[in-house]
């Protein structure tokens, strides 16, 4: 019998009744009483090189706590991925996983209170213990801010903490949603490294200015840097859009060895800039006969010839030799030094010998970056002409004035004309506005960033005695900023693949302790994701979290466990990764037991 069941084979004597009858041991009838999910095993194993419980642990020394508050979390967790719903759904379906945890409904509504307690240092451990998992690179760091709607129909009050007697504002306010709900939201702000994994988070008031909250959160990260001993001391690149690149903090981002590169509104730029952007001269494109080699760094030197907006903007596109204008971009570099005010005050002695105190001014050095492609002219203006089509519907259907203009609303293109008549009549009329089409016209096709990162200039071929910017630099600074849509992509798992949203919690506490389960959820995810993708097969996040969803075994006259999923080309992915064993179609209960343990 033991070779047998070495070798893997071995003969299971079943007796089945076909007579046998239902037994009534329950109020309602439970179709899946027998069946239970195992593919939260591979997120255990993420979940238990992170080291969580040793925090819990350390976090809860002295406390008298008699319930497993790491079981509680793991499986808030494990259901924020595979299952979100509310914490009471995770309760009253916790026996959905094989080892179907014990712990009653208020356990959960402490463990709560407890991440809340801790979290700064709960966000530092996870960030120190995941570089044992994937080896972090903080050498670019990316933000940007987001909002949640929440389930209520009012506003949070302003509360006094009892302890400290501090005046602590509510996180469910009113503000601008992305959605453009009516409920109150709360606000969220996101790092994340180079690989697209979360680094720190901070949570505020749905109506709070998105620029107040990049340095405080970058300064908490310089420590984390710091209590981590990670190779990164500070210094890196903070890359984030425009709404987040104010002047502040690109000065922030210009000492301590850090750099910034940030999206730049050439519509707020000033007139001289704009004239810089619009004068048709200085601008570069690749060539077509780049030879692939390589610089002392290891990247592929770019060449480049001279090129013309008004080319670009007119050329045929149809024409096979200007496939390669059609595919490519343009490209300016334009020096944008500006003062700002140091905050700081010097004594100056007047010209009657009197001293004034003056603010004490600075150099804030950068360059804009500026693209240009006919591709992306012709997708504005595609959008925009829909748009005025729009506009020409509501003109004749109903009366515009009654209507509220955004933005990016058709009917920004409505202009409203008064004319007076005989007697104090007047009329109105409405018409499309051409003035406003032709002044957005201008910004069609062109795309800024700011930067105060080096990019060398280099003698011209065709003219020695002027120069250009070397676009081997100017391209690896466009790509780092493409990498902002990896943040995006962490948002969108959050709000559509793990529900983060609506809110239903009340407390400020818990509507804190949420965000951390999500974003625990988040780095166990991306972790998971990246190691899988190591391997010679891609997996997408909808087909990783419905493969771990599908695992479910079920039990066979407590004798075995026999797979009810089949096979993909995920799962041989994960099994590729983590050798888990999960591929089998038939397991002893011994086997699922020490998984569920030690895997």
């Amino acid at each position: 019998m033991n070779e047998k069941e070495k070798s893997g084979l071995q003969s299971i004597d079943l007796h089945l009744d076909f007579n046998e009858l239902i037994q009534n041991n329950a109020e309602k009838s439970i179709a899946p009483l027998y069946t239970r999910n195992v593919g939260y095993f591979y997120l255990q194993h993420i979940y238990r090189q992170l080291s969580i419980n040793e925090f819990f642990k350390n976090a809860c020394s002295g406390n008298k706590i008699t319930f497993d508050i790491d079981r509680v979390n793991r499986f808030l967790v494990y259901d924020r991925i595979l299952r979100p719903g509310s914490k009471l759904h995770t309760w009253q379906n916790k026996d959905w996983y094989y080892e179907e945890p014990d712990f009653e409904y208020q356990h959960i509504m402490r463990t709560m209170d407890i991440l809340e307690d801790n979290y700064a240092e709960y966000i530092s451990w996870l960030f120190k213990y995941s570089n044992n998992i994937v080896k972090r690179d903080t050498s670019r760091c990316y933000y940007d801010c987001t909002n949640y709607y929440c389930e209520t129909e009012t506003n949070d009050d302003n509360y006094v903490d009892e302890v400290t007697g501090e005046e602590i504002k509510g996180l469910r306010e009113y503000g601008k949603s992305k959605e453009n709900r009516p409920n109150p939201i709360v606000e969220m702000g996101l790092f994340m490294d180079n690989q697209g994994i979360p680094m720190s988070m901070c949570i505020h008031p749905g109506n709070t200015n998105e620029q107040v909250t990049a340095i405080p959160l970058e300064k908490e990260l310089i420590k984390m840097f710091r209590d981590a001993d990670h190779d990164n001391n500070g210094s890196f690149i903070y890359v984030a859009d425009g709404g987040l690149g104010s002047t502040w903090i690109r000065q922030f981002n210009s000492m301590g060895g850090r750099c910034f590169i940030v999206t730049q509104s050439i519509k707020k730029m000033s007139e001289v800039m704009q004239n810089s952007v619009f004068n048709d001269c200085d601008y570069w494109i690749p060539t077509s006969d780049n030879d692939g080699k390589k610089d002392k760094d290891g990247r592929t030197i770019v060449q480049s010839d001279p090129i013309s907006i008004e080319f670009l903007k007119t050329f045929d596109k149809n024409d096979k030799d200007n496939l390669r204008y059609y595919n490519s971009m343009a490209y300016k570099v334009i020096d944008a030094d500006n003062l700002i005010d140091l905050g700081l005050t010097e004594t100056k002695i007047c010209k009657n010998r009197k001293a004034r105190s003056v603010k004490v001014k600075g150099t804030l050095k950068q360059k804009i970056i500026i693209r240009f492609s006919r591709k992306y002219m012709e997708y504005q203006r595609y959008i925009r002409n829909r748009q005025v089509e729009r506009a020409k519907n509501l003109i004749r259907k109903c009366d515009p004035d009654e209507l509220k203009k955004s933005q990016n609303d058709a009917k920004r293109f409505i202009k409203k004309t008064t004319t007076a008549k005989d007697g104090g009549e007047v009329q109105v009329s409405y018409s499309i506005d051409t003035d406003r089409i032709a002044e957005e016209e201008k910004y069609d096709g062109f795309y800024a960033l700011a930067t105060n990162l080096q990019i060398d200039m280099i003698s011209a071929p065709d003219n020695p005695l002027k120069s250009k910017p070397d676009l081997t630099d100017v391209l690896e600074i466009v790509s780092i900023s493409e990498t902002r849509n990896k943040i995006e992509e962490c948002f969108r798992i959050m709000k559509t693949n793990f529900e983060a949203r609506p809110i239903y919690h009340r407390k400020h506490e818990h509507i804190i302790s949420h965000f951390m389960i999500c974003y625990t959820a988040l780095l166990i995810y991306r972790l998971l994701e990246i190691k899988v993708n190591q391997s010679r097969y891609h997996c997408t996040t909808q087909d990783i979290i419905e493969t771990l969803n599908h695992m479910i075994v079920g039990n066979v006259e407590d004798q075995y466990y026999i797979s009810l999923y089949g096979g993909c080309t995920t799962l041989t992915a994960l099994e590729e990764t983590f050798n888990g064993g999960l591929n089998h179609k038939r397991y002893y209960p011994k086997t699922l037991n020490k998984l569920s343990r030690s895997f």
